[in-house]
């Protein structure tokens, strides 16, 4: 199985030259470490920052400089800050290419639940619904399973939805899987893991089509 940072890394495989990415908070906010170095990606965090990089050494942290997740990040040559309502405005307007999130929960249809747990806690839903309501391509990063072991890819979301059907794609510490119209497709099995772990840990409806490569990260 793969780790938080094996998941991140091998989303950063999907990263193409020139792209403007979003990164949501949590496991997404780690892409941005394992990007290659012979292409240019522009990072957009909703609280204003557009040129984000990896995180820093410890030591060299600098507070006023943050992700949407208040984690401390730095920034390239040519980084610049602005308000929300321009960061909305880029969202919104469509001009990020991708869009990276977490999730608790997503359906087989490519619904996401990522904001809420009703009876819990929540300080806002953030810039989550824009990002899904506004992006043409979204990649999740999220765990294949929850602490109780339950899968977290349903035949259908039992959490308050963020979006519906606006998941193109998803990475687990299991597996790479495509959302279809037939369900999720099995595209590649983290290393060690077979398509029987990874059925047992679905419960929506699996597509699997011929031999199931192991993923390269």
């Amino acid at each position: 199985m793969l780790d938080k940072n094996g998941i991140a890394k091998r989303i950063a495989k999907e990263v193409k030259d020139g792209y403007y990415v979003n990164l949501g908070i949590g496991i997404p906010t780690l892409v941005a470490n394992f990007v290659r170095d012979d292409i240019n990606v522009e990072f957009q965090s909703e609280n204003g920052v557009l040129g984000m990089g990896p995180f820093p050494f410890e030591g060299d942290e600098d507070a006023d400089i943050i992700n949407a997740g208040k984690q401390t990040i730095t920034t390239l040559p040519g980084a610049s800050f602005f308000d929300s309502v321009t960061s909305f405005a880029m969202i919104r307007g469509q001009h990020v290419d991708l869009t990276i999130l977490g999730a608790m929960e997503v359906s087989e249809n490519g619904d996401i639940a990522n904001w809420k747990i009703p009876g819990k806690m929540v300080k806002g839903m953030g810039g989550a619904m824009d990002l899904v309501a506004s992006a043409e391509n979204i990649i999740v990063a999220m765990m294949h399973t929850n602490r109780a072991g339950a899968s977290k890819l349903l035949k259908k979301c039992s959490l308050p939805l963020t979006g519906v059907g606006c998941v193109k794609k998803i990475v687990t510490d299991l597996a790479v899987l495509k959302v279809t119209p037939e369900g999720f497709q099995l595209m590649e099995r983290a290393p060690g893991v077979s398509v029987d772990d990874i059925k047992k840990a679905t419960e929506g409806t699996l597509v699997i089509e011929g031999d199931i490569p192991e993923m390269v990260v």
